[in-house]
C-alpha cells in the first residue's frame, strides 16, 4: 500500500516537473519576438498620453538622451516636461535602453545600429526597416487607422506587452500578415 502511494506521488511530481519545464520553454520561445514593455507609470502617463509608449529597448540610451534633450521640437511638437519629470524619464529610458536591456528584440535593434550612430526614430533602424520592407506601403501609409509605421500598436496586437512577434500582426483593413 505504501509503495503505491509513493509511486503515485512520484508520477505526480514527474508530471509537474515536465509541465513546468514545458511552460518555461514556451515562455522563452514566446519572448523571442519580445522586448520589455514600457512599465514605468510616469513614462506611460507622460509619453503615452500622446503616442504609444515605446519600449525603451528599441533604441540605444544615446538616442533616448538626445530625444529627451530636444523635447521642445519632438517630431514637430513641443513636448517639454518639467526638470524633475524630465530627469526621471531620462533615467528610466537610459536604464532600459537597447544597450542596457540585453534581451530578445533589444539585442537585435541594437545590433542594427552602428557604433556612434544616433537614430532619432525606431522606424529608421536597420532592423526595423528590414522587418517591415515587405509590407506594401499603401497598407500603412494610406490606411486611416495607421498612416505611419510608427503606430506599432496598430498592427502588433500585443505591442503594449512588448510582443512584436510577426505571427501576431493584424493590419487594419487587411488582416493577418505573414512574411
Amino acid at each position: 500500500m505504501m509503495s503505491h502511494e509513493r509511486l503515485r506521488l512520484g508520477i505526480v511530481l514527474f508530471l509537474v516537473c515536465v509541465g513546468g519545464a514545458f511552460s518555461l520553454g514556451v515562455a522563452a520561445s514566446s519572448r523571442e519576438g519580445a522586448v520589455a514593455p514600457a512599465r514605468d507609470p510616469l513614462y506611460v502617463a507622460e509619453c503615452g498620453s500622446c503616442h504609444f509608449a515605446y519600449p525603451p529597448g528599441l533604441l540605444p540610451a544615446r538616442s533616448w538622451e538626445q530625444m529627451m534633450n530636444g523635447l521642445e521640437r519632438h517630431f514637430g511638437e513641443n513636448a517639454e516636461v518639467s526638470g524633475a519629470t524630465g530627469k526621471a524619464l531620462q533615467s528610466y529610458l537610459a536604464a532600459n535602453a537597447a544597450d542596457r536591456a540585453g534581451e530578445g528584440k533589444a539585442r537585435k535593434f541594437l545590433a542594427s545600429v552602428r557604433p556612434g550612430e544616433l537614430p532619432e526614430r525606431i522606424t529608421t533602424t536597420r532592423y526595423f526597416v528590414n522587418k517591415h520592407r515587405e509590407i506594401p506601403r499603401h497598407f500603412w501609409e494610406k490606411n486611416p487607422a495607421l498612416g505611419s509605421l510608427s503606430r506599432c500598436e496598430g498592427c502588433h496586437v500585443r505591442a503594449d506587452q512588448g510582443s512584436f512577434d510577426e505571427h501576431e500582426v493584424r493590419i487594419p483593413g487587411v488582416g493577418r500578415w505573414e512574411d
